[in-house]
């Protein structure tokens, strides 16, 4: 599933592609990514975008049972386990994104955990995409998730601080700007490869030029060492309710643990 040398890889640079992992998967991945957009969840995003169409939403796998069979029943917990060489894989959430040909808007740079209520070294996000990815499409800085600092988190709507908190964050890096400073890693893909990343890893996402749309299947996960933390702010995702205390294991009973290594 994955060598010894690929973890190591995934513990050095934060991000790490495989390919073909999910090449059976993507039929059942595709129904419901068509389902989700046909009967969005309450945080479906149509994204602000002047040509085009970017199409998000998340937290939908309990409602659409082909999600819930990806989850439980495909290869991602285990995969994920043994990237973060964790004992456990925890799931956190599921996150669907459309990109319909000709939409230039890129997702901007960003790491993934100052918007969630996780702490942790043990975390990684599953980018499976369902269309070929030709022009590569996600782009990482490797090594990132190493920084002290954690990178500024902004609305993407108009480059708002996300919280209204004067935290020591690091600005938001512009690769583009200083190619000589970072190093980018990016990659052309099939339908079933897949992308592990660190939720601390800085990426971001060119938009969509091409014939073709882009749809993807994200799958979010935490180990043995993620608890939870209060961010100055609602979260993204926010999951109200959940009751959770700071340094707490999330509760499983909404973000259950689906896989388990035996000893």
């Amino acid at each position: 599933m994955m060598t010894d040398e690929q973890i190591k890889t995934f513990q050095r640079d934060g991000v790490i592609v495989l390919r073909g992992v999910f090449t059976d998967w993507i039929d059942i991945m595709a129904a419901g990514v068509a389902r989700n957009m046909a009967e969005p969840g309450p945080y479906a995003s149509e994204n602000a975008v002047s040509e085009g169409r970017f199409f998000d939403d998340y937290c939908n796998w309990t409602r659409i049972p082909e999600f819930e069979h990806v989850v439980r029943e495909s290869p991602a917990a285990e995969l994920a386990a043994r990237a973060m060489a964790s004992d456990t894989a925890q799931f956190f959430h599921d996150h669907v994104l459309v990109k319909e040909p000709g939409t230039p808007k890129p997702t901007p740079w960003h790491q993934d955990a100052p918007y969630y209520f996780v702490e942790g070294r043990q975390t990684v996000s599953q980018w499976i995409p369902l269309d070929p990815v030709r022009e590569a499409s996600l782009r990482f800085i490797g090594g990132s998730h190493l920084w002290p600092r954690m990178v500024r988190p902004v609305s993407w709507a108009d480059d708002s601080d996300f919280y209204d908190s004067k935290a020591d964050w690091t600005p938001v890096p512009d690769p583009d700007a200083n190619p000589e400073d970072v190093e980018v890693l990016e990659w052309d893909m099939e339908p079933g490869d897949v992308v592990l990343f660190d939720y601390k890893t800085v990426h971001g996402a060119r938009g969509n030029m091409s014939a073709t749309r882009r749809r993807a299947l994200s799958l979010r996960w935490v180990g043995d060492d993620a608890r939870y933390i209060e961010r100055p702010g609602r979260t993204s995702p926010p999951y109200p309710g959940h009751d959770m205390q700071n340094g707490q294991r999330l509760r499983e009973d909404w973000f259950p643990v689906v896989w388990t290594r035996k000893h």
